[in-house]
């Protein structure tokens, strides 16, 4: 697969799981990385519950990052009106927000299921992409091995999956 030149969407998973093995500069000097404020917020949050090098610094965050978008109500209500059902997180529902006032090339990068299903039900499963394809694209080999839920062929068989329960397959 060719290496994408668009804009790359992150949701919060991602940002901190690049961060946490040592990905993060790879894939930000690699792509135009952009995500939403909401993302970037959530970041911050959970500290009780991490490491202390796990801990990201906001500053090289922001720094590292093409842009980190502001989603007004009115995008975000766009969203609900086109998939009222969805249980997503508020950056995930920020991100997809984002994405779908876009005109351009973009990716999105997340594991989060329920996005996942999003994806698929408004008709962009084709604008997903595994944190594996774009490492790859890079060069990149993490020292730590990636989850499962961060390979591609982990997403082609969810996203058929999701296919088939949505009755889209047809």
């Amino acid at each position: 697969m060719a290496r994408h030149r668009g804009p790359v969407l992150l949701d919060t998973n991602v940002i901190l799981e690049c961060f946490r093995v040592g990905s993060w500069r790879a894939l930000s000097s690699g792509y135009g990385v952009e995500t939403v404020e909401a993302c970037v917020t959530e970041t911050q949050t959970g500290f009780q519950r991490r490491r202390a090098e796990l801990l990201i610094d906001p500053a090289r965050l922001k720094d590292t990052l093409q842009a980190g978008h502001p989603v007004t109500h009115r995008e975000c209500a766009v969203l609900a009106v086109r998939a009222p059902d969805m249980a997503l997180d508020v950056g995930e529902r920020s991100l997809w927000a984002h994405a779908l006032t876009r005109s351009d090339g973009w990716v999105l990068c997340g594991r989060n299921k329920a996005s996942l299903r999003l994806g698929v039900r408004l008709g962009l499963k084709d604008r997903r992409i595994a944190r594996e394809t774009l490492l790859d694209g890079v060069g990149h080999r993490p020292k730590e091995a990636l989850g499962k839920v961060c390979m591609a062929r982990w997403l082609k068989r969810v996203l058929a999956d999701l296919l088939i329960s949505e009755g889209l397959d047809r």
